[in-house]
């Protein structure tokens, strides 16, 4: 720790700790003996930083933040449980993330430039890419995983193990109980597939060609009858455009979840 920090005297900075410059805690926080906190974090106020847990340059934690507690898990936790926050991340009022298990790597990560608004619960072993926005009281299961640039609405929930591609839309409230594809759109209960998220495509300036190519692979995806495996391998072996490739990629993998489908 360099001059350029600020350390609230009722913070509690247990023996330890690693602080890298300009890192500023505020009143009533408590940072734990394994933590790292990169140059420039906030800690604002009334927040808990636990475990072995690093957050990553200028990220901002508000109060009553609880990051890197254990992992809300009857299975064994295991000595070397981690958590990694990403550079730029703000976490807001009652923002939760837990370490991982024995049972899923032993290791949570949030991505840079992440966004979680209050109340959004991150659990144990989920693995969460780039840009990506939790809205308020969004909810990931265990051992989840979310691609680069997801935006979650508010009071949204996602079952354990379930994969979320890059640059999907899951809409507030909804229920996702299985996989959804890059770019797809969710909303619902019980959530379906109801459509590209165009809008997201286009903020992030993809080319006209692409999602064009994108629109058509997946009218052909849902349309056809048919395992949707065996259908993703064969429209690969002819799909040239990149994004499309993505989203058949993705579906020839495997999670052990259903896939998020658009209603019958």
């Amino acid at each position: 720790m360099n001059n350029n920090s600020s350390i609230h005297p009722s913070a509690v900075i247990e023996k330890g700790a690693q602080l890298g410059d300009s890192v500023r805690i505020g009143p009533f926080c408590h940072v734990g003996p394994q933590v790292v906190l990169e140059a420039g974090v906030e800690l604002l106020a009334q927040c808990s930083i636990q475990g072995d847990t690093r957050l990553g340059a200028r990220t901002r934690v508000f109060p009553f933040a609880s990051i890197g507690a254990v992992a809300q898990d009857l299975k064994p936790h295991g000595q070397n449980a981690t958590l990694s926050v990403g550079s730029d991340c703000v976490l807001r009022e009652g923002v939760t993330i837990n370490t991982g298990t024995e049972g899923g790597g032993s290791k949570t990560v949030v991505g840079d430039k992440c966004v979680l608004l209050a109340n959004a619960h991150v659990a144990h072993d989920c693995i969460v890419g780039n840009g990506v926005i939790m809205s308020n009281n969004t909810m990931l299961a265990g051992h989840c995983t979310v691609g680069d640039s997801v935006i979650f609405g508010g009071g949204s929930a996602v079952h354990q193990f379930s994969r979320i591609g890059h640059h999907a839309f899951i809409g507030g409230l909804a229920g996702i109980e299985g996989d959804v594809i890059p770019f797809g759109m969710a909303t619902g209960h019980r959530a379906n597939l109801i459509g590209l998220n165009l809008i997201g495509m286009k903020r992030a300036k993809m080319d006209r060609a692409s999602m064009k190519a994108v629109r058509a692979g997946y009218d052909e995806l849902f349309a056809a009858t048919g395992p949707m495996r065996e259908k993703a391998e064969a429209m690969l072996e002819n799909c040239e455009d990149p994004l499309m490739r993505d989203i058949l990629i993705f579906v020839g993998e495997t999670s052990g979840r259903p896939f998020c489908l658009p209603a019958s």
